[in-house]
């Protein structure tokens, strides 16, 4: 009798693992089946480059179908909570990754589970330490740094002391943008001398700050270089605080509404912008057909262009600027 109720139980274990198991495929193919889900990490929200990132992978997201979800955290300086994002997306099995790294090897590990899983990894805006990823959508920014450099040249008559206001020195965008800029003096601009390079995090108040420290230790400054909107912002600031306007030739990096009213109205010489709805769309659209296998273009570049006063406003550089 025993045996019987034992054998009894066990047959009834077993059909509940069988369905068990049934219902788990059947979730698992459900979920294969149904849109594709990429999940997109970008260096953060705060800028209006990252909210036209956005738009281009929401277009793209759109024309293939795609679920997709776009965060970022809070500050450009906060890796950690970078690192927390790309790993609760990896959590949820995306068909694909888009990452703009913050720090270029902190997510070494998470890179290295993606892979693990079979889960493609396009890098955007800033390439990472890895061959992981299966394509890096980004503007190269070390030409379009050294484009940066040459107007500034050209702009104070080939001499004089310039300094660099950097975003930071751990991407690649950050250091490419800085080592494009300097390289390019180094190597085409002899009597230019580059005095100091800070770091302001890309925050506009950290950036003036580090800017109006450089102009007290250098009142003979000719120039200075932004790397990015929030560094260039903050030299701008530093100037019309300074009340130096006219004096102190600036170029900057990216767009936004700050940048065009600067250079509208003579503060800013000029600056460098890149595609960022192209870096959007083209990370998606990379993502997707490397969800499907499809082999991808290992770098993918999405272009810049050179924008001042005279050219601010014509069919060429008015849809890539952003506000």
């Amino acid at each position: 009798m025993i045996r019987k109720k034992l054998a009894a139980v066990t047959a009834v274990a077993a059909l509940m693992l069988t369905m068990t198991a049934c219902e788990s495929t059947e979730s698992s193919a459900d979920s294969n089946g149904g849109t594709p889900y990429i999940a997109i990490v970008s260096k953060g929200f705060q800028h209006q480059f990252w909210q036209a990132v956005k738009q281009g992978a929401d277009q793209a997201a759109e024309e293939f179908d795609v679920e997709i979800t776009f965060e970022g955290p809070d500050k450009e300086t906060n890796v950690d909570q970078q690192i927390q994002m790309l790993t609760t997306a990896l959590g949820k099995n995306p068909s694909a990754i888009g990452f703009a790294a913050l720090d270029s090897q902190a997510a070494t590990p998470l890179l290295e589970e993606a892979k693990s899983k079979d889960i493609p990894v396009v890098a955007f805006d800033s390439g990472v330490d890895s061959d992981i990823p299966v394509a890096t959508a980004t503007t190269d920014n070390k030409a379009a740094a050294a484009e940066a450099a040459k107007n500034l040249a050209d702009l104070i008559g080939g001499k004089g002391k310039i300094a660099v206001i950097a975003h930071d020195q751990t991407s690649k965008s950050g250091t490419d943008r800085r080592d494009g800029f300097l390289e390019w003096m180094e190597e085409n601009a002899p009597d230019i001398e580059v005095v100091d390079v800070q770091y302001g995090d890309g925050d506009q108040l950290k950036s003036t700050d580090a800017a109006k420290a450089i102009i007290a230790a250098h009142p003979d400054l000719a120039g200075m270089y932004g790397t990015n909107e929030g560094s260039a912002i903050g030299v701008v600031n530093a100037v019309k605080e300074l009340n130096l306007k006219g004096k102190l030739t600036i170029v900057g990096f990216d767009s936004g509404k700050a940048q065009i009213d600067a250079i509208k109205d003579g503060t800013m010489a000029g600056a460098v912008t890149q595609n960022p709805v192209g870096i959007g769309y083209e990370t998606v659209k990379a993502a997707v057909a490397a969800a499907k296998g499809e082999k991808v273009e290992k770098v993918i570049d999405t272009g810049f262009y050179w924008y001042d006063a005279e050219n601010i406003d014509s069919d060429e550089i008015k849809p890539n600027l952003y506000e």
